[in-house]
């Protein structure tokens, strides 16, 4: 929460105007200027390209062939009928159609159905967790326990630190600087303020959500259930959840599956723009037509692609973001 109220208060604070009026802001902007604004100036050039070029492949990785991976197996679980490449296609025209119309048309639509699918799926954990409150201090337990079994103390203990590390940071995006372009964006008078707004993202999508996916997965016991160990062993997370939602109610999977999928759209609309504006710091406006179109190819790609291969490839450049941003500590260059 902190290191997202720093990176999205810098990000409007050197954010820039274009002659048409549209705003430009993120770290490759508050690297670039800020640093110059200190005499780094060369560095902070160096750190801004890093940043975009690690940011396009976030983009079109955890961000989009990711999603489209991951949305498919949720939604083959209730469409099992729908090829990978059909799932594909209709993803690609949907994004196609919004993000052509630009930050505008963007906003408008993330802003209707994020509400809606976070709200269907936060009503669906409530009642699995209501309906079986006594077991959630059991759950708890669980989760704390079976990580720091002796199995895990010999060598897995980092890992699960690790993973939760990924796992988080790839559910809020703080510290990475992606949400600071989308923040820079936001009308406002006073750098702060949208700060804060953006500090509570964290709190909402991990404590609150993921924490409450956690849950519901132990408590329904698909976290060890054999039935289940093939979708484990692939690292198919959506497919898992919805897994264990259906274990409660057998239509569950089908309001998990459009939550699943209106995230997936979401994500890939919102990311489109992060990755637009870096391409469009290192290539210049004239060619955004052409990184559009290697988005929405990469959804087709991802839709057919592997999950281990597709995590991995995200996990990389959504990590390799941060290393731009934590080179110089992001709280230096605020300067009231």
């Amino acid at each position: 929460m902190t290191s997202k109220f720093v990176e999205c208060t810098l990000g409007q604070k050197y954010r820039i105007v274009k002659s048409d009026g549209t705003i430009a802001g993120g770290p490759m902007y508050y690297l670039s200027r800020g640093l110059a604004s200190m005499g780094q100036e060369s560095l902070g050039k160096v750190l801004a390209i890093l940043f975009s070029v690690f940011c396009l492949g976030g983009a079109f990785g955890g961000a989009n062939m990711f999603q489209a991976n991951q949305s498919y197996g949720a939604v083959a679980t209730v469409l099992p009928f729908l090829p990978k490449w059909l799932y594909g296609l209709i993803l690609l025209t949907l994004v196609g159609l919004v993000i052509i119309g630009g930050i505008r048309r963007i906003a408008q639509v993330a802003g209707t159905i994020v509400p809606v699918m976070c709200g269907l799926y936060v009503l669906m954990s409530i009642f699995i967790l209501l309906t079986n409150f006594t077991a959630i201090p059991g759950a708890i337990g669980t989760i704390i326990s079976e990580a720091f079994v002796p199995q895990a103390i010999a060598g897995g203990m980092i890992g699960t630190i690790v993973q939760g590390f990924r796992r988080s940071a790839f559910s809020n995006e703080a510290g990475i600087g992606s949400a600071a372009i989308a923040h820079s964006a936001a009308k406002t008078s006073e750098p702060v303020r949208e700060g804060i707004v953006a500090l509570l993202e964290p709190f909402i999508d991990t404590v609150v959500v993921c924490n409450m996916t956690a849950l519901v997965i132990v408590i329904t016991g698909a976290y060890n259930n054999p039935a289940f160990s093939d979708i484990r062993n692939r690292g198919a997370g959506a497919e898992l959840t919805t897994a264990a939602f259906g274990t409660v109610m057998a239509w569950f999977p089908i309001l998990v599956a459009i939550a699943v999928f209106l995230f997936a759209f979401s994500t890939m609309i919102s990311w489109s723009y992060y990755g637009e504006r870096c391409w469009e710091y290192l290539f210049g406006a004239g060619s955004l037509m052409l990184y559009k179109v290697l988005f929405l190819i990469a959804i087709l790609i991802g839709s057919v692609t592997k999950p281990t291969t597709v995590i991995d490839f995200s996990d990389a450049m959504i990590l390799a973001m941060a290393f731009p941003i934590c080179w110089v500590p992001t709280s230096y260059l605020v300067k009231w």
